[in-house]
């Protein structure tokens, strides 16, 4: 703001935000971050010695794997490829909700040789495993031609203990997008009239399989309305509500 200018006129600075809203509406539709996807493909590639590594990701109908980052020979190609869920040793690992590991991909009738071909590398072996949290299968990540040594069952081990953190910092970098989504979404709603609180509950509503999140947002759009003695108890009742979940984790 200017010296000497006056406060911003709250209808100009709802119509700013409403504008902001429209103008991150694209980059915030992505339902994950690209950067943390890449970076899971990459350090997976490295982890194992790989000649390749992938995430692929279940599209909203849970019909599909979509192929979102990769490391290494073909990533450029396999980016963006979409693969039924029940195709393929990558299909075969979400489907079952476990781990595997093929030596010869080639004797395997499970593989999708039409889809490594189009990528334009053909793996040998494979170990694929589920990227999966407490409350939902997100895709796969998929390492190609990993080194040889240790075996399958250590390299099975070590791709599903590698996949468990990946798969919480996806599940993490999507719900903030959400409450971004709902947020930005309310703002705009705001900027033509609604009331705060009633654009949230509508965010929650239309939010899906996440819509708790949205919810949350009005709830403590509704703590906000309220005196200072009401929000330090509800902020006391969260404390101690995250304090007992970390605590039951470890």
């Amino acid at each position: 703001m200017p010296d000497g200018a006056g406060p911003a006129d709250p209808a100009e600075l709802l119509g700013e935000l409403a504008a902001l809203a429209s103008d991150l509406g694209g980059a915030l539709g992505a339902p994950d971050d690209l950067e943390l996807l890449s970076a899971i493909a990459s350090a997976g590639r490295a982890l194992f010695g790989a000649a390749a590594c992938s995430v692929a990701l279940l599209d909203d109908a849970q019909s599909e794997l979509v192929f979102r980052a990769a490391a290494g020979p073909g990533a450029d190609e396999i980016v963006g490829t979409r693969v039924p869920v029940n195709r393929g040793i990558a299909g075969w690992a979400v489907s079952a909700g476990q781990a595997i590991a093929v030596d010869d991909v080639a004797r395997d009738p499970r593989f999708a040789r039409d889809i490594a071909e189009a990528s334009g590398y053909v793996p040998t072996s494979m170990i694929a495993a589920p990227l999966q949290t407490e409350r939902e299968i997100l895709g796969v990540i998929s390492v190609l031609d990993p080194r040889a040594e240790g075996g399958s069952a250590r390299r099975l081990e070590e791709l599903s203990a590698y996949a468990e953190p990946a798969a919480l910092a996806i599940e993490g970098s999507r719900r903030f997008l959400d409450v971004g989504r709902a947020l930005l979404g309310s703002i705009a709603a705001v900027a033509e009239g609604a009331e705060l609180q009633a654009a949230l509950r509508d965010a929650a509503e239309r939010a899906g399989p996440r819509a708790e999140l949205a919810g949350l947002a009005a709830q403590f759009a509704e703590l906000g309305r309220l005196g200072e003695a009401e929000r330090r108890a509800a902020a006391a009742l969260v404390d101690d509500f995250l304090a007992y979940v970390r605590a039951r984790r470890d």
